[in-house]
């Protein structure tokens, strides 16, 4: 079958006639006002339209390029080597591809296969990584504890399959019916039943009353697996798992490498081992130790791999340069200075449009539902860049690469956490072998951490720059302005001005800002390089060594001490003051240097291109909304103690000289502050309106968060192999316009109608003003009048 139109323009002829032989050929067995895959780019031959839809679909968009065996629309092709592979106890063979369409369904299960089992036939050439890189990539988790502790039900974990041998299992299962006649392997079954599961939030329970259900109704050739757990097992092999690495609990290092038989810290010597008595009882010892602290880690290398092992998203990864719009326009971060000015510096890197741009967000949060509990576990997101803007931030795309453990927040020791990534992201620098299945071939693959996106207490753990006090700005360095209200004992950050150009009327008015001029220059922003240059000499010791857990019980304790316990107490303290005092002198005439801001050497400067890139931690935008906004309102509303405005900060005002119609006014002795243009009135306030379902187990929330993230990944890998409504394909909650609806409406911004239509048989002066003026701003006819008139 020739398929030279595929690359020809839309608008020749060849084209055209290229797709009435595709349609020809895909409806040759099929009655014609069927439906079938769509090939066009959009679609993907993931959903399914009608004989004119996809002619329309493949004239206006194009055919999906290098699909040149409709494997989707019963063509048959040449089997690959081992082709065929044998099965114990099964005397034929079973062909791994090009099955007739009567034989077996054409569900996708064996695409599934081979991409979660990297099989060698799908591709050209000979495996990605060799047995030497292979042990490589491992070699950093060999020492480390793998997740199937957590496993409820470990039973069979002695009789692990080779790999092999459970590809081959697994095969079978993908191409033997549940039962004669059923249109479902027993492989798709199941698969398609966890993935509602999931997708529908069923629990755990009613999932193992529909299997019992199900294993009552179908014939006993199902053999469908009669719990939860047994689903989970079987699911879970198709997915990638994490490793468990034991930590230290002060968060001095973590026990891998050749640390990862010991038993303690090097640096605090606190044990790995949580106290016996803590864990049972002292009579009856538990057989198996547990780690006092463990993240859990989840391998950033088989993820990222397993993007390129299939088309349906080894495509998608070439997205930024080869799908974007390059108009100068910013829609996506390679849109942006930083992301031109990363390629500016490394050519290399960004000649091979498969190389991943990675962002890594992290900020902390309370697992469990109860506010009260204050426990606070880290998990660490990854953002492939490489994809579309309305792809790349969906939830299907974020990599999950760790969980921090609690009770408390890690901070500047996130470092130590961090390692087991940095050492993955060196190795992809260099690059690790990957096959493409979109061109069947392998590549190096390499990888690149761009930049980090957290809140601004989480941004100070990740840069080591404290944002507090006086050089608080991350940004300008020892070039922040800032001063120490009398009354309001807050820093008060200034020098905003300076961004202005040089004649605005704002850079001359004293009583509206600080009392002062101000025509200085914007200051640079601080590179990485002034960051180390600030770094050299200081040597830094991560760890809470010193840290002292205070307890409520200890405190009672404490009061019911003797006089000895007493006098050792006041010992204590009187050591405490006159060391305070013999350092009070020099401590308070030392002034702080802004160097004195970087409490650590970032762990990011081990990457070889951090230093030089333009913009390497971003603040959050929902988190700067939210405060400024709750801060705006509380404001505007004047709620007592909530407020910005309150008396300190006029006080503040008196101090400075400035806004004197805002000072606070004396009446019979008392001080009121009266009323600030910007506060609403009292009539005003009146019409106005202001990973944690995962937890099972409350006793180990970042297991269960690990647990339930692996499942939910597993699915979404499998969901893209799947029919029907998944949740790649599932209606929007504002779905696009019908075709029918575009037809008949004038504007751009069509939508569908919601509610019941309603005919209008007269306008009123009123309704036909406001419909006049809305086709004058919107009618697309008009746009040319609108730019002469507005």
């Amino acid at each position: 079958m020739d398929h030279s139109w595929m690359s020809k323009p839309r608008q020749d002829t060849a084209y055209q006639d290229g797709v009435e032989q595709f349609l020809n050929f895909a409806y040759r067995d099929i009655p014609r006002d069927s439906e079938i895959l769509c090939p066009c780019k959009k679609c993907k031959n993931r959903l399914n339209q009608s004989h004119d839809e996809v002619r329309t679909h493949l004239r206006c968009d194009g055919i999906i390029q290098g699909y040149t065996t409709r494997v989707h629309h019963g063509e048959m092709y040449d089997s690959p080597p081992l082709a065929f592979v044998d099965v114990p106890n099964n005397t034929t063979n079973l062909p791994t591809s090009g099955v007739p369409r009567a034989a077996a369904v054409q569900d996708g299960m064996q695409e599934l296969l081979q991409a979660a089992f990297c099989r060698a036939e799908m591709f050209e050439s000979v495996p990605s990584m060799s047995e030497g890189e292979v042990d490589d990539v491992e070699s950093g988790f060999a020492d480390m504890e793998h997740s199937v502790a957590e496993d409820e039900h470990p039973a069979d974990d002695n009789a692990k399959e080779s790999e092999q041998n459970l590809y081959e299992r697994y095969l079978m299962d993908a191409h033997t019916s549940l039962y004669p006649g059923c249109k479902f392997s027993k492989l798709s079954f199941l698969v398609n039943l966890y993935h509602l599961k999931c997708l529908n939030g069923w629990t755990q329970e009613s999932f193992t009353a529909l299997l019992g259900v199900l294993a009552d109704s179908y014939p006993p050739e199902a053999d469908l697996p009669k719990t939860y757990y047994q689903v989970k097992r079987i699911i879970r092999a198709l997915g990638l798992d994490y490793v468990k690495i034991h930590a230290c609990p002060k968060d001095c290092m973590l026990f891998r490498g050749d640390a990862a038989k010991k038993d303690f810290c090097d640096v605090c010597k606190s044990s790995r081992w949580k106290d016996a008595k803590k864990i049972g009882s002292a009579a009856k010892p538990k057989k198996k130790k547990k780690s006092a602290k463990v993240l859990r880690y989840f391998p950033l290398i088989p993820r990222i791999q397993r993007l390129f092992s299939t088309t349906k998203t080894s495509e998608d990864m070439q997205w930024h340069d080869v799908g974007r719009t390059k108009d100068g326009k910013l829609r996506h971060p390679a849109d942006g200075e930083a992301w031109e000015d990363f390629n500016r510096r490394n050519p290399d890197f960004a000649a091979d449009a498969r190389n991943v741009r990675l962002g890594l967000a992290s900020d902390g949060f309370n697992p469990f539902r109860n506010t009260s509990s204050k426990h606070s576990t880290w998990p660490v997101m990854l953002v492939p860049y490489n994809l579309s803007p309305w792809i790349c931030m969906k939830q299907t795309s974020l990599l999950l690469s760790m969980i921090i453990p609690g009770s408390d927040s890690p901070g500047n020791d996130v470092d130590i956490y961090l390692q087991p990534l940095i050492d993955e992201l060196l190795e992809l620098w260099k690059g690790v072998k990957t096959c493409d299945a979109s061109s069947r071939k392998k590549f190096p693959l390499r990888a690149a951490l761009l930049w980090t996106i957290n809140d601004f207490p989480a941004l100070a753990y990740l840069y080591g720059w404290s944002t507090g006090g006086k050089y608080a700005c991350p940004s300008c360095g020892a070039a922040t302005k800032s001063f120490h209200p009398k009354n309001g004992k807050k820093m008060c950050y200034m020098g905003h001005r300076r961004w202005l150009p040089q004649n605005h009327i704002y850079r001359r008015q004293k009583n509206q800002f600080d009392g002062t001029t101000d025509v200085g220059l914007a200051p640079e922003t601080m590179s990485g390089t002034s960051v180390l240059r600030m770094l050299e000499g200081r040597v830094f010791a991560l760890g809470k060594k010193d840290r002292t857990t205070k307890n409520k019980k200890d405190n009672k304790k404490g009061k019911k001490k003797g006089k000895q316990d007493e006098s050792h107490q006041k010992s204590k303290r009187k050591r405490g003051g006159q060391k305070k005092q013999k350092d009070g002198n020099s401590g308070k005439n030392k002034e702080k240097k802004p160097e004195d801001w970087l409490k650590k050497r970032s762990i990011f400067f081990e990457l070889p291109y951090w230093e030089k890139n333009k913009l390497r931690h971003n603040l959050d935008v929902m988190h700067l909304e939210k405060n400024l906004c709750e801060n705006l309102i509380r404001t505007l509303l004047d709620i007592p103690s909530k407020s910005k405005d309150g008396l300190k900060a006029r006080l503040d005002l008196v101090e400075l000289g400035i806004r004197h119609n805002l000072h606070p006014v004396v009446d019979k002795g008392k001080q009121t502050v009266p009323d600030a243009p910007f506060t609403m009135s009292r009539e005003k306030r009146r019409f106005f309106v202001q990973l944690k379902a995962l937890v099972k187990n409350r006793a180990d929330p970042e297991g269960s968060i690990a647990e339930g993230y692996c499942m939910e990944e597993c699915m979404t890998f499998c969901s893209r192999f799947l029919d029907g409504s998944t949740r790649f394909t599932r209606a929007a909650r504002n779905p696009e316009p019908s075709d029918n609806m575009k037809d008949v409406y004038l504007f751009e911004s069509a939508g569908e109608p919601i509610g019941k239509a309603t005919t209008v048989s007269q306008f009123d002066s009123q309704l036909l003003v406001q419909a006049h003026r809305y086709v004058l701003r919107h009618c697309d006819d008009l746009e040319e009048f609108r730019k002469c008139v507005i």
